[in-house]
Protein backbone atom coordinates (compact mmCIF):
# COMPACT_ATOMS: atom_id res chain seq x y z
CA UNK A 1 0.00 0.00 0.00
CA UNK A 2 1.19 3.59 -0.63
CA UNK A 3 2.31 5.72 2.31
CA UNK A 4 -0.71 7.69 3.53
CA UNK A 5 -0.93 10.30 6.28
CA UNK A 6 -3.56 10.13 9.01
CA UNK A 7 -4.44 12.79 11.57
CA UNK A 8 -1.12 12.18 13.39
CA UNK A 9 1.40 11.51 10.63
CA UNK A 10 2.15 8.20 8.93
CA UNK A 11 1.78 5.07 11.07
CA UNK A 12 2.14 1.45 10.01
CA UNK A 13 2.81 -2.04 11.33
CA UNK A 14 6.52 -2.81 11.74
CA UNK A 15 7.71 -5.23 9.05
CA UNK A 16 4.53 -4.79 7.01
CA UNK A 17 4.49 -1.21 5.71
CA UNK A 18 6.94 0.25 8.21
CA UNK A 19 10.08 -0.98 6.45
CA UNK A 20 13.51 0.42 5.61
CA UNK A 21 12.45 0.82 1.98
CA UNK A 22 9.35 2.86 2.88
CA UNK A 23 11.19 4.94 5.49
CA UNK A 24 13.83 5.85 2.92
CA UNK A 25 11.16 6.52 0.29
CA UNK A 26 9.57 8.94 2.76
CA UNK A 27 12.94 10.65 3.27
CA UNK A 28 13.51 10.83 -0.50
CA UNK A 29 10.15 12.58 -0.88
CA UNK A 30 11.06 15.18 1.76
CA UNK A 31 14.38 15.76 -0.03
CA UNK A 32 12.50 16.40 -3.27
CA UNK A 33 10.10 18.77 -1.55
CA UNK A 34 12.93 20.70 0.14
CA UNK A 35 14.78 21.10 -3.15
CA UNK A 36 11.64 22.22 -4.97
CA UNK A 37 11.09 24.84 -2.25
CA UNK A 38 14.72 25.98 -2.31
CA UNK A 39 15.40 25.12 1.34
CA UNK A 40 17.84 22.25 0.75
CA UNK A 41 20.75 24.38 1.99
CA UNK A 42 19.06 24.56 5.37
CA UNK A 43 18.95 21.46 7.58
CA UNK A 44 16.38 19.05 8.96
CA UNK A 45 16.22 17.61 12.49
CA UNK A 46 15.04 14.07 13.27
CA UNK A 47 14.28 12.48 16.63
CA UNK A 48 13.07 9.08 17.78
CA UNK A 49 11.25 7.51 20.73
CA UNK A 50 11.64 4.15 22.46
CA UNK A 51 9.77 2.02 19.93
CA UNK A 52 11.35 -0.95 18.21
CA UNK A 53 13.49 0.10 15.21
CA UNK A 54 12.95 3.80 15.95
CA UNK A 55 16.63 4.73 16.19
CA UNK A 56 17.51 2.64 13.17
CA UNK A 57 14.69 4.23 11.19
CA UNK A 58 16.02 7.69 12.06
CA UNK A 59 19.47 6.70 10.80
CA UNK A 60 18.10 5.11 7.62
CA UNK A 61 16.28 8.34 6.81
CA UNK A 62 19.39 10.44 7.54
CA UNK A 63 21.45 8.33 5.14
CA UNK A 64 19.11 9.35 2.32
CA UNK A 65 19.27 13.04 3.24
CA UNK A 66 23.08 12.76 3.27
CA UNK A 67 23.11 11.19 -0.19
CA UNK A 68 21.01 14.13 -1.38
CA UNK A 69 23.45 16.60 0.16
CA UNK A 70 21.08 17.81 2.91
CA UNK A 71 22.47 18.25 6.43
CA UNK A 72 20.58 16.27 9.05
CA UNK A 73 20.77 16.83 12.80
CA UNK A 74 19.90 13.65 14.68
CA UNK A 75 18.87 13.73 18.32
CA UNK A 76 21.13 10.93 19.51
CA UNK A 77 19.03 9.77 22.49
CA UNK A 78 15.35 8.89 22.59
CA UNK A 79 13.47 12.14 23.04
CA UNK A 80 9.95 13.57 23.43
CA UNK A 81 8.09 14.62 20.30
CA UNK A 82 7.54 18.18 21.66
CA UNK A 83 11.32 18.61 21.94
CA UNK A 84 11.62 18.13 18.16
CA UNK A 85 8.77 20.59 17.52
CA UNK A 86 10.43 23.13 19.83
CA UNK A 87 13.78 22.69 18.08
CA UNK A 88 12.24 23.28 14.64
CA UNK A 89 10.56 26.43 15.95
CA UNK A 90 13.52 27.86 17.85
CA UNK A 91 16.10 27.20 15.13
CA UNK A 92 13.76 28.27 12.33
CA UNK A 93 14.07 25.04 10.37
CA UNK A 94 11.83 24.34 7.38
CA UNK A 95 11.14 20.75 8.46
CA UNK A 96 11.57 18.23 11.25
CA UNK A 97 10.70 14.55 11.65
CA UNK A 98 9.96 12.33 14.62
CA UNK A 99 10.09 8.53 14.42
CA UNK A 100 7.12 7.48 16.55
CA UNK A 101 3.67 5.94 16.46
CA UNK A 102 2.69 7.96 19.53
CA UNK A 103 0.05 6.05 21.54
CA UNK A 104 -0.52 3.23 19.00
CA UNK A 105 0.11 -0.41 20.00
CA UNK A 106 3.72 -1.64 20.16
CA UNK A 107 3.61 -3.38 16.78
CA UNK A 108 3.29 0.06 15.09
CA UNK A 109 5.86 2.68 14.28
CA UNK A 110 5.64 5.76 12.12
CA UNK A 111 6.82 9.26 11.25
CA UNK A 112 5.45 12.64 12.28
CA UNK A 113 6.35 15.53 10.01
CA UNK A 114 6.74 19.09 11.26
CA UNK A 115 6.91 22.25 9.17
CA UNK A 116 8.19 25.79 9.71
CA UNK A 117 7.33 27.12 13.14
CA UNK A 118 7.34 23.60 14.61
CA UNK A 119 3.80 22.82 13.45
CA UNK A 120 2.26 19.49 12.53
CA UNK A 121 2.18 19.29 8.74
CA UNK A 122 -1.29 20.29 7.53
CA UNK A 123 -3.37 18.56 4.83
CA UNK A 124 -1.89 20.65 2.01
CA UNK A 125 1.64 19.76 3.12
CA UNK A 126 0.94 16.05 3.63
CA UNK A 127 -0.87 15.81 0.29
CA UNK A 128 2.19 17.40 -1.30
CA UNK A 129 4.47 14.86 0.40
CA UNK A 130 2.26 12.01 -0.80
CA UNK A 131 2.67 13.31 -4.38
CA UNK A 132 6.45 13.34 -3.98
CA UNK A 133 6.32 9.80 -2.56
CA UNK A 134 4.28 8.65 -5.55
CA UNK A 135 6.74 10.22 -8.00
CA UNK A 136 9.73 8.64 -6.20
CA UNK A 137 8.14 5.18 -5.98
CA UNK A 138 9.73 2.61 -8.25
CA UNK A 139 12.91 4.61 -8.62
CA UNK A 140 16.30 4.26 -6.97
CA UNK A 141 16.72 5.74 -3.50
CA UNK A 142 20.38 6.49 -2.86
CA UNK A 143 21.89 6.35 0.62
CA UNK A 144 25.26 7.31 2.05
CA UNK A 145 26.97 5.07 4.60
CA UNK A 146 26.22 6.44 8.07
CA UNK A 147 29.81 6.81 9.33
CA UNK A 148 30.87 8.38 6.05
CA UNK A 149 28.02 10.90 6.27
CA UNK A 150 29.06 11.80 9.83
CA UNK A 151 32.69 12.23 8.71
CA UNK A 152 31.61 14.48 5.82
CA UNK A 153 29.52 16.62 8.17
CA UNK A 154 26.22 15.70 6.50
CA UNK A 155 24.95 13.99 9.67
CA UNK A 156 25.44 15.70 13.02
CA UNK A 157 24.42 14.10 16.32
CA UNK A 158 22.92 16.49 18.89
CA UNK A 159 21.03 16.33 22.19
CA UNK A 160 19.19 19.65 22.71
CA UNK A 161 17.18 18.57 25.77
CA UNK A 162 18.44 21.37 28.02
CA UNK A 163 17.18 24.21 25.84
CA UNK A 164 13.73 22.61 25.70
CA UNK A 165 13.59 22.05 29.48
CA UNK A 166 14.89 25.55 30.19
CA UNK A 167 12.06 26.95 28.08
CA UNK A 168 9.46 25.12 30.18
CA UNK A 169 11.17 26.02 33.46
CA UNK A 170 11.08 29.69 32.44
CA UNK A 171 7.37 29.44 31.59
CA UNK A 172 6.09 28.03 34.90
CA UNK A 173 6.19 29.47 38.40
CA UNK A 174 9.02 27.40 39.83
CA UNK A 175 9.20 29.48 43.02
CA UNK A 176 5.59 28.70 43.91
CA UNK A 177 6.11 25.02 43.17
CA UNK A 178 9.25 24.92 45.35
CA UNK A 179 7.36 26.52 48.23
CA UNK A 180 4.48 24.04 47.98
CA UNK A 181 6.60 20.93 48.82
CA UNK A 182 4.52 18.68 46.57
CA UNK A 183 4.67 14.92 46.24
CA UNK A 184 4.11 13.70 42.66
CA UNK A 185 3.53 10.20 41.33
CA UNK A 186 4.73 9.81 37.77
CA UNK A 187 4.16 7.16 35.07
CA UNK A 188 6.01 7.73 31.77
CA UNK A 189 4.38 4.51 30.51
CA UNK A 190 7.79 3.14 29.46
CA UNK A 191 8.07 6.10 27.09
CA UNK A 192 10.42 9.06 26.64
CA UNK A 193 9.30 11.64 29.20
CA UNK A 194 11.03 10.33 32.33
CA UNK A 195 14.22 12.41 32.09
CA UNK A 196 12.34 15.58 31.18
CA UNK A 197 9.61 15.49 33.83
CA UNK A 198 11.77 14.20 36.70
CA UNK A 199 14.43 16.82 35.95
CA UNK A 200 11.90 19.66 36.13
CA UNK A 201 10.14 18.26 39.21
CA UNK A 202 13.40 17.74 41.08
CA UNK A 203 14.53 21.23 40.11
CA UNK A 204 11.29 22.46 41.74
CA UNK A 205 12.10 20.39 44.86
CA UNK A 206 9.15 18.05 44.41
CA UNK A 207 9.25 14.55 45.84
CA UNK A 208 8.75 12.14 42.94
CA UNK A 209 7.51 8.54 42.94
CA UNK A 210 8.19 7.03 39.50
CA UNK A 211 6.71 3.82 38.09
CA UNK A 212 7.16 2.17 34.66
CA UNK A 213 10.26 4.18 33.86
CA UNK A 214 12.41 1.52 32.21
CA UNK A 215 12.88 1.13 28.46
CA UNK A 216 10.41 -1.48 27.21
CA UNK A 217 9.51 -1.57 23.51
CA UNK A 218 6.37 -3.57 24.41
CA UNK A 219 5.24 -0.87 26.88
CA UNK A 220 4.63 -3.40 29.63
CA UNK A 221 2.14 -5.22 27.40
CA UNK A 222 -0.27 -2.25 27.50
CA UNK A 223 -1.26 0.48 25.10
CA UNK A 224 1.07 3.46 25.77
CA UNK A 225 -1.91 5.78 26.08
CA UNK A 226 -2.87 7.40 29.41
CA UNK A 227 -6.44 6.20 29.95
CA UNK A 228 -8.51 5.03 32.91
CA UNK A 229 -7.76 1.43 31.93
CA UNK A 230 -3.97 1.86 31.64
CA UNK A 231 -3.32 4.10 34.68
CA UNK A 232 -4.57 1.88 37.51
CA UNK A 233 -1.04 1.43 38.86
CA UNK A 234 -0.63 5.20 38.94
CA UNK A 235 -3.93 5.51 40.82
CA UNK A 236 -2.60 3.08 43.41
CA UNK A 237 0.67 4.99 43.68
CA UNK A 238 -1.13 8.29 44.31
CA UNK A 239 -3.25 6.76 47.06
CA UNK A 240 -0.53 4.58 48.63
CA UNK A 241 2.08 7.34 48.77
CA UNK A 242 -0.43 10.13 49.53
CA UNK A 243 0.61 12.17 46.50
CA UNK A 244 -0.80 15.54 45.48
CA UNK A 245 -1.13 14.48 41.84
CA UNK A 246 -0.35 11.63 39.46
CA UNK A 247 1.15 12.50 36.08
CA UNK A 248 1.36 10.26 33.01
CA UNK A 249 2.39 10.78 29.39
CA UNK A 250 1.94 8.61 26.33
CA UNK A 251 4.75 6.88 24.41
CA UNK A 252 6.19 10.01 22.81
CA UNK A 253 5.12 12.45 25.57
CA UNK A 254 2.79 14.67 23.57
CA UNK A 255 -0.34 13.53 25.46
CA UNK A 256 -1.08 13.69 29.17
CA UNK A 257 -3.06 11.72 31.73
CA UNK A 258 -3.84 12.85 35.28
CA UNK A 259 -4.83 11.17 38.55
CA UNK A 260 -6.13 13.62 41.14
CA UNK A 261 -5.29 13.66 44.85
CA UNK A 262 -8.16 11.25 45.65
CA UNK A 263 -6.92 8.65 43.14
CA UNK A 264 -9.58 9.53 40.55
CA UNK A 265 -8.70 9.42 36.85
CA UNK A 266 -9.36 12.79 35.23
CA UNK A 267 -10.66 12.52 31.68
CA UNK A 268 -8.68 14.68 29.22
CA UNK A 269 -11.82 16.81 28.91
CA UNK A 270 -11.58 17.56 32.63
CA UNK A 271 -7.90 18.51 32.23
CA UNK A 272 -8.70 20.99 29.48
CA UNK A 273 -11.45 22.60 31.54
CA UNK A 274 -9.20 22.82 34.61
CA UNK A 275 -6.32 24.41 32.72
CA UNK A 276 -8.42 26.94 30.82
CA UNK A 277 -10.20 27.92 34.07
CA UNK A 278 -6.86 28.23 35.86
CA UNK A 279 -5.10 30.23 33.14
CA UNK A 280 -7.95 32.74 32.83
CA UNK A 281 -9.09 33.05 36.44
CA UNK A 282 -5.85 32.64 38.37
CA UNK A 283 -3.14 33.72 35.89
CA UNK A 284 -5.19 36.52 34.40
CA UNK A 285 -4.87 35.45 30.77
CA UNK A 286 -7.57 36.54 28.35
CA UNK A 287 -8.76 34.94 25.14
CA UNK A 288 -10.85 32.19 23.57
CA UNK A 289 -10.31 28.44 23.67
CA UNK A 290 -10.16 25.85 20.85
CA UNK A 291 -11.41 22.26 20.85
CA UNK A 292 -12.11 19.62 18.23
CA UNK A 293 -15.54 18.20 17.38
CA UNK A 294 -15.13 15.29 19.82
CA UNK A 295 -14.16 17.36 22.87
CA UNK A 296 -16.31 18.57 25.76
CA UNK A 297 -18.68 21.53 25.40
CA UNK A 298 -17.98 22.34 29.05
CA UNK A 299 -15.20 24.49 27.59
CA UNK A 300 -17.88 26.52 25.83
CA UNK A 301 -19.61 27.21 29.15
CA UNK A 302 -16.40 28.29 30.86
CA UNK A 303 -15.38 30.50 27.93
CA UNK A 304 -18.81 32.16 27.83
CA UNK A 305 -18.62 32.94 31.57
CA UNK A 306 -15.41 34.90 30.91
CA UNK A 307 -16.92 36.68 27.90
CA UNK A 308 -14.95 34.54 25.47
CA UNK A 309 -15.71 32.12 22.64
CA UNK A 310 -14.93 28.44 22.10
CA UNK A 311 -13.92 27.57 18.53
CA UNK A 312 -14.66 24.10 17.12
CA UNK A 313 -12.34 22.44 14.56
CA UNK A 314 -11.96 18.98 12.96
CA UNK A 315 -9.96 16.23 14.66
CA UNK A 316 -6.20 16.48 14.04
CA UNK A 317 -3.97 18.70 16.13
CA UNK A 318 -2.87 20.73 13.12
CA UNK A 319 -6.37 22.24 13.12
CA UNK A 320 -6.09 23.17 16.79
CA UNK A 321 -2.68 24.79 16.47
CA UNK A 322 -3.80 26.75 13.39
CA UNK A 323 -6.90 28.03 15.20
CA UNK A 324 -4.89 29.01 18.29
CA UNK A 325 -2.69 31.20 16.10
CA UNK A 326 -5.59 32.64 14.12
CA UNK A 327 -7.80 33.41 17.12
CA UNK A 328 -5.00 34.14 19.64
CA UNK A 329 -6.55 31.50 21.89
CA UNK A 330 -5.35 30.78 25.42
CA UNK A 331 -5.49 27.03 25.03
CA UNK A 332 -6.50 24.34 22.58
CA UNK A 333 -6.96 20.63 23.06
CA UNK A 334 -8.69 17.38 22.31
CA UNK A 335 -10.43 14.66 24.28
CA UNK A 336 -7.60 12.20 23.58
CA UNK A 337 -5.22 14.04 25.91
CA UNK A 338 -3.37 16.44 23.62
CA UNK A 339 -3.24 20.16 24.35
CA UNK A 340 -1.14 23.23 23.86
CA UNK A 341 -1.05 26.69 25.37
CA UNK A 342 -0.52 30.15 23.89
CA UNK A 343 3.14 31.14 23.72
CA UNK A 344 4.50 27.60 23.68
CA UNK A 345 5.07 25.27 20.72
CA UNK A 346 2.40 24.95 18.03
CA UNK A 347 1.64 21.34 18.91
CA UNK A 348 0.87 18.96 21.75
CA UNK A 349 3.18 18.88 24.76
CA UNK A 350 2.37 16.55 27.64
CA UNK A 351 5.44 17.65 29.58
CA UNK A 352 4.56 21.35 29.62
CA UNK A 353 0.91 20.54 30.36
CA UNK A 354 1.99 18.39 33.31
CA UNK A 355 4.03 21.21 34.79
CA UNK A 356 1.17 23.69 34.38
CA UNK A 357 -1.06 21.38 36.41
CA UNK A 358 1.59 21.08 39.12
CA UNK A 359 1.86 24.88 39.08
CA UNK A 360 -1.92 25.14 39.41
CA UNK A 361 -1.85 23.22 42.69
CA UNK A 362 0.98 25.37 44.02
CA UNK A 363 -0.45 28.75 42.97
CA UNK A 364 -4.04 28.13 44.09
CA UNK A 365 -3.06 26.28 47.26
CA UNK A 366 -5.93 23.88 46.54
CA UNK A 367 -6.16 20.21 45.75
CA UNK A 368 -7.17 19.35 42.18
CA UNK A 369 -10.29 17.59 43.42
CA UNK A 370 -11.42 20.80 45.16
CA UNK A 371 -10.77 22.95 42.09
CA UNK A 372 -12.83 20.62 39.92
CA UNK A 373 -15.70 20.60 42.43
CA UNK A 374 -15.64 24.41 42.25
CA UNK A 375 -15.94 24.24 38.46
CA UNK A 376 -18.84 21.76 38.60
CA UNK A 377 -20.64 23.96 41.12
CA UNK A 378 -20.35 26.93 38.76
CA UNK A 379 -21.02 25.26 35.41
CA UNK A 380 -22.87 22.05 36.21
CA UNK A 381 -21.93 18.47 35.37
CA UNK A 382 -21.73 16.97 31.91
CA UNK A 383 -21.14 13.33 30.98
CA UNK A 384 -19.34 11.81 28.00
CA UNK A 385 -19.66 8.28 26.65
CA UNK A 386 -17.09 7.01 24.15
CA UNK A 387 -17.31 3.82 22.06
CA UNK A 388 -14.83 2.33 19.56
CA UNK A 389 -15.77 -0.22 16.89
CA UNK A 390 -13.63 -2.24 14.50
CA UNK A 391 -14.91 -2.75 10.96
CA UNK A 392 -14.27 -4.44 7.63
CA UNK A 393 -13.73 -2.41 4.47
CA UNK A 394 -17.21 -3.43 3.36
CA UNK A 395 -18.71 -2.26 6.65
CA UNK A 396 -16.83 1.05 6.46
CA UNK A 397 -18.32 1.70 3.03
CA UNK A 398 -21.82 0.96 4.38
CA UNK A 399 -21.36 3.36 7.32
CA UNK A 400 -20.03 6.12 5.07
CA UNK A 401 -22.98 5.64 2.70
CA UNK A 402 -25.47 5.87 5.58
CA UNK A 403 -23.99 8.81 7.49
CA UNK A 404 -22.17 10.89 4.91
CA UNK A 405 -23.95 10.22 1.59
CA UNK A 406 -27.57 9.53 2.56
CA UNK A 407 -27.08 11.67 5.70
CA UNK A 408 -29.24 9.37 7.79
CA UNK A 409 -29.16 9.32 11.60
CA UNK A 410 -31.05 7.11 14.05
CA UNK A 411 -34.37 8.20 15.48
CA UNK A 412 -33.53 9.86 18.80
CA UNK A 413 -35.79 11.07 21.61
CA UNK A 414 -33.92 14.36 21.98
CA UNK A 415 -34.83 17.34 19.75
CA UNK A 416 -32.09 18.07 17.22
CA UNK A 417 -30.80 21.60 16.76
CA UNK A 418 -28.41 21.00 13.84
CA UNK A 419 -26.23 18.39 12.11
CA UNK A 420 -22.62 19.10 11.05
CA UNK A 421 -20.42 17.23 8.59
CA UNK A 422 -17.25 19.19 9.38
CA UNK A 423 -15.55 15.94 10.41
CA UNK A 424 -17.69 12.82 10.28
CA UNK A 425 -21.28 13.35 11.41
CA UNK A 426 -22.06 15.40 14.53
CA UNK A 427 -25.58 15.95 15.85
CA UNK A 428 -26.23 18.85 18.24
CA UNK A 429 -29.23 18.53 20.58
CA UNK A 430 -31.29 21.43 21.89
CA UNK A 431 -30.52 20.38 25.49
CA UNK A 432 -26.82 21.20 24.94
CA UNK A 433 -25.79 17.60 24.33
CA UNK A 434 -24.28 16.18 21.15
CA UNK A 435 -23.16 12.94 19.48
CA UNK A 436 -20.39 12.52 16.88
CA UNK A 437 -19.44 9.53 14.73
CA UNK A 438 -16.18 9.54 12.78
CA UNK A 439 -13.46 7.19 11.56
CA UNK A 440 -10.13 7.42 13.38
CA UNK A 441 -7.26 8.84 11.37
CA UNK A 442 -4.65 6.85 13.31
CA UNK A 443 -6.28 3.46 13.94
CA UNK A 444 -8.81 1.26 12.05
CA UNK A 445 -11.72 2.24 14.29
CA UNK A 446 -15.10 3.95 14.11
CA UNK A 447 -15.44 6.25 17.10
CA UNK A 448 -18.69 7.44 18.61
CA UNK A 449 -18.69 10.20 21.23
CA UNK A 450 -21.76 11.45 23.06
CA UNK A 451 -21.96 14.15 25.72
CA UNK A 452 -25.20 14.80 27.61
CA UNK A 453 -26.39 16.41 30.86
CA UNK A 454 -27.31 12.88 32.04
CA UNK A 455 -24.93 9.89 31.91
CA UNK A 456 -27.66 7.37 31.08
CA UNK A 457 -28.85 9.52 28.19
CA UNK A 458 -25.32 9.55 26.77
CA UNK A 459 -25.21 5.75 26.92
CA UNK A 460 -28.65 5.40 25.31
CA UNK A 461 -27.68 7.62 22.37
CA UNK A 462 -24.52 5.55 21.76
CA UNK A 463 -26.60 2.37 21.85
CA UNK A 464 -29.03 3.87 19.36
CA UNK A 465 -26.14 4.49 16.95
CA UNK A 466 -24.78 1.00 17.57
CA UNK A 467 -28.12 -0.57 16.65
CA UNK A 468 -28.77 1.80 13.74
CA UNK A 469 -25.37 1.12 12.13
CA UNK A 470 -25.46 -2.60 13.11
CA UNK A 471 -22.09 -2.33 14.88
CA UNK A 472 -22.46 -5.06 17.51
Amino acid sequence: MPIKFGTGGWRAIIGDEFTKANIQLFAKAICGKMKAEGVQDNKIVIGYDRRFLAKEAMQWAAMVFAAEGILTELVNKSAPTPLIMYYVMKHELPYGMMITASHNPALYNGIKLFTAGGRDADEAQTADVERYIASASGGTVAEMEYDKAVAKGLIKEIYPLNEYLDNIIAAVNMDKIRDAHLKVAFDPMFGVSETSITTILHTARCEVVTINGRHDTLFGGKLPSPTAATLRSLQNAVVDYKCDIGLATDGDADRIGIIDDTGRFLHPNDILVLLYYYLVKHKGWSGPVVRNIATTHQLDRVAESFGQKCFEVPVGFKHISAAITKEDAVLGGESSGGLTVRGHIKGKDGIYAAMLLVEMIAVTGQKISNIYREIEAKYGSIFMEERDYKFTNEKKAQILETLMVKKQIPGLEFPVEQVSYLDGCKVYFKNGGWVAARFSGTEPLLRIFCEMPDAEDAKSVCLAYEEFLKLS
